[in-house]
């Protein structure tokens, strides 16, 4: 498969009456010093044959080192400025984002130095309100969270309880 193609888990959770959301930051150089937009759902390309929620599924587990319970309800999907397709489905849940344990990539760096570094694909991850959170995620993703707070209005249609509740433990 092309890198034109991703998919990804929407993860929230109700804490003291408020929505929050979880996302988490690229790793490598290039994302050290960025922060307002560089923020992103837990997502990555899918194999081949492996249908997109499961590629979902198996990111977010690859990247946090938990895996959500559904159910997953899928979200229209949004083309990033790059051109790439990013589907994703919104799920209710927890986890510690201490707790990551993604993998790694090499690139040559400082760029034409013949070095060879190793960088993780997440290098951080946080909770964060709807209001943060539409400040730090990638632009194109912020329809997500738009996508998931009208879902959530409508939570009654959608099957999904205690939406904004403490989760039940």
């Amino acid at each position: 498969m092309t890198g034109k193609l991703s998919a990804g888990i929407l993860l929230f959770r109700g804490r003291g009456g408020a929505l929050e959301v979880f996302l988490v930051h690229p790793g490598g150089p290039f994302w050290a010093k960025k922060d307002e937009g560089a923020w992103t759902v837990p997502k990555g390309e899918p194999e081949e044959g492996e249908a997109l929620l499961d590629t979902a599924l198996r990111e977010f587990c690859e990247e946090v080192g938990f895996r959500p319970e559904g159910p997953y309800l899928e979200l229209p999907p949004v083309k990033q400025a790059g051109g790439k397709v990013v589907h994703c489905w919104m799920a209710e849940g927890d986890c510690d984002p201490s707790s990551l344990t993604g993998h790694s990539f090499e690139m040559e760096w400082p760029p034409r130095s013949g070095k060879r570094q190793q960088f993780p694909e997440v290098d951080r991850a946080a909770w964060f309100t709807l209001q943060e959170a539409r400040r730090r995620i990638n632009k194109a993703q912020a329809a997500f969270l738009d996508r998931l707070q009208e879902r959530l209005e409508r939570a009654d249609d959608s099957g999904i309880e205690n939406v904004g509740s403490e989760p039940a433990r």
